[in-house]
């Protein structure tokens, strides 16, 4: 059983003073290795639904235009597959990862803990940069549309002109210069903006509704359009292959699920190793949201194709990108429409902080942790402007259009739910193979299958979307790639860091004769081998070719299955053997930077290092990956760089590099 005995931290850089004013600056803002509350302590779930909505919901604002685009006529039929993939497909797998990543992780957790080392990694990397292009083009797609609706109004027009691109380079900087003062998601701000928001769509599309009543011919005139196209058998048929562009209306369940720790649970939750009614609750949350989702997409589908001529909602047009509000103006004239542009103008631009937020949550919950990013990433300031700056260039890529960014948004929407329902499948999957009663075993085998087919109805959604827009997936391979590339050179540069970050004893023996091999009380000398032959040969050898005074510290590595992982929980037991110790170290993610951790920790009088003089590439790389290779080098190594970082009065022990 381990026990627990103060160990003083060695410092690392992130726990430093910066030198400069601007990266005292950088680093004054909080630390984002904390989990951020939006607000204080857990609120009821229909509170919470609408922080959730905010990033739903405000897809009125743009995806009806973009599903006329798209479908044309064939859009409330289009639109009406995409509810039933909503109702039968995304509900139940988010319902599913709620109960297994109730800690508001995702599917991306857990397809980490589902998949072994590297290979859980590399998935996390890869859905990352579909994270990332899901949040980055909200951010600049939800500008962009407020900037359209901005410039579009009559009554703002004569002051902003057709300044599109400024604007939503203006609104994104205005988004970065909040969060660098320091922003967190209020619920309340959610439903003061999202309630009136969804109030106002409901108005326009009833005043719609009336126009239609009022004027049957057009329903007439809708119906012989689609008769036009074939029977209605052809009629699904081809609604069911236009649906995949209509994807951007399934966005918002991941973030339905990363709000559940503000979602209130039950009495016992707190106490409880699955908070049953949080998970309950998260569940109508879902749902809820799913379900005026659907009605609100529906409608405003059916509206705007008998209401809105081609000409309109065409690339340029007037209701481009904004066909609720175009029809605000001309049903309810230009005071009501304006006050309809504001409202989802804060909806776009309180959106683009949800993704930020998001962001700010998702990055330094994974990239630091596995040494894939350099430490400045936990802090929010610097982190802040990197995101601006991606951002800014994907909104000058884009020329700011909507309807240009709606293919990248949807493959990253996709992607996310493709990757939970693969998750949910697995998961299911390893529980029946589990064992247990045979009716258990069935439910789950039949769950298992059901989900299995939904993850086949969104690979389909997902490669069609690849293929009819591929600029999706090439900015989602970008920002995969700069991943990739920017976490390998910072797990690069930070391989030499001490990688441990706990350190616990076996039993208080190993408590007591630790205290006492502390301050040049011994001569550390780290063995492959933990055998007591080795020992007794490696003192006799030792004692032969040096002077050394004091007791030798044998001190052996044990590595862990997992070294793609970056920090260690270090076990430690000492024993005696005659007048020398034997440390044995289990828990380890690298022998290199384990045994500098111990070496700083013990400060002995010499450190004994053996060098195996194979080949130089072969053992970088053993050392990268698993953790292995030239011991000798990469401690000494390690070393001078923390002596040259933590500059001291006391005498360093002296290296004795060796060969085999």
């Amino acid at each position: 059983m381990s026990v627990d005995y103060t160990i003083p931290h060695l410092p690392v850089p992130r726990t430093t003073a910066p030198r400069t004013a601007i990266g005292r600056w950088l680093t004054a803002g909080e630390r984002l290795t904390e989990p951020q509350r939006a607000g204080e302590g857990p609120h009821p779930w229909y509170k919470v639904l609408w922080l959730t909505g905010v990033d739903y919901f405000s897809t009125l604002g743009y995806q009806p235009g973009i599903s006329l685009l798209a479908a044309g006529a064939l859009s409330p039929l289009a639109t009406g597959i995409l509810v039933l993939v909503t109702l039968l497909g995304a509900v139940p797998v988010y319902a599913q990862v709620a109960g297994r990543s109730y800690a508001g992780q995702g599917s991306i957790a857990m397809l980490e803990a589902l998949l072994p080392e590297w290979t859980g990694k590399m998935f996390v990397l890869a859905l990352l940069g579909f994270a990332a292009t899901d949040f980055v083009i909200t951010m600049t797609l939800s500008a962009a549309d407020a900037a359209q609706h901005a410039v579009e109004n009559p009554i703002l027009h004569p002051y902003l002109g057709s300044h599109r691109l400024a604007l939503t380079l203006g609104l994104l900087a205005l988004l970065g210069l909040v969060f660098i003062k320091g922003f967190r998601e209020a619920i309340r701000v959610a439903i003061l903006v999202a309630i009136p928001y969804i109030a106002l769509n409901f108005i326009v599309l009833v005043r719609g509704l009336i126009e239609i009543v009022l004027h049957p011919d057009l329903v007439q005139t809708w119906r012989a359009g689609l008769h036009a196209r074939g029977d209605w058998t052809a009629l699904l048929l081809a609604s069911a292959i236009i649906f995949p562009k209509l994807a951007l209306g399934l966005s918002g369940f991941e973030t339905g699920v990363s709000v559940m720790p503000f979602v209130e649970g039950e009495p016992g939750d707190e106490a409880s190793a699955v908070p049953i009614g949080r998970i309950r609750a998260t569940r109508k949350l879902l749902l809820s949201a799913a379900l005026v989702m659907s009605f609100m997409l529906l409608l405003s589908s059916y509206v705007t194709t008998l209401l809105i001529p081609p000409e309109a909602y065409g690339t340029g047009g007037k209701a481009a990108g904004r066909a609720i509000a175009y029809l605000a103006h001309g049903l309810l004239g230009n005071a009501f429409g304006t006050l309809y542009d504001l409202w989802t103008i804060a909806i776009l631009w309180f959106a683009g902080a949800s993704a930020m937020a998001g962001l700010l949550n998702l990055i330094p919950r994974y990239l630091p942790r596995f040494g894939m990013a350099p430490q400045w990433t936990e802090y929010r300031r610097p982190l802040v402007l990197l995101l601006l700056a991606v951002c800014i260039v994907v909104t000058l890529v884009f020329r700011a259009e909507v309807e240009a960014q709606a293919g990248a948004y949807a493959t990253g929407v996709l992607a996310l739910i493709l990757s939970a329902a693969i998750a949910v499948a697995l998961a299911l999957w390893k529980e029946f193979r589990a064992g247990g009663p045979v009716p258990v075993r069935l439910k789950t085998l039949g769950l298992c299958l059901f989900f299995w087919i939904v993850t086949g109805v969104f690979t389909f959604t997902f490669v069609d979307n690849v293929i009819s827009r591929p600029d999706g997936v090439i900015i989602a391979s970008v920002f995969i790639f700069g991943i990739m590339m920017f976490g390998a050179i910072s797990r690069y540069i930070r391989s030499t860091e001490l990688r441990a970050s706990e350190i616990k004893f076996e039993d208080d023996e190993s408590v007591e004769l630790w205290k006492s091999i502390l301050g040049k009380k011994v001569n550390l000398v780290p063995l492959r081998s933990s055998e007591p032959a080795a020992y007794e040969h490696k003192a006799a050898d030792l004692r032969r070719h040096y002077a050394i005074s004091g007791p030798l510290g044998f001190l052996h590595v044990h590595l862990i299955d997992d070294r793609s992982e970056f920090m260690a929980d270090l076990r430690v037991q000492v024993r005696r053997t005659g007048v020398d110790y034997v440390i044995n170290l289990h828990g380890a993610v690298s022998v290199a930077n384990t045994i500098a951790y111990i070496s700083e920790l013990i400060d002995p009088i010499r450190l004994f290092l053996s060098l195996t003089g194979e080949n130089q590439m072969a053992q970088a790389l053993r050392y990268l990956l698993w953790g292995e290779g030239e011991v000798g080098l990469m401690v000494y190594k390690i070393l001078l760089r923390y002596w040259r970082w933590t500059p001291e009065e006391d005498v360093r022990p002296i290296i004795f590099l060796m060969s085999d």
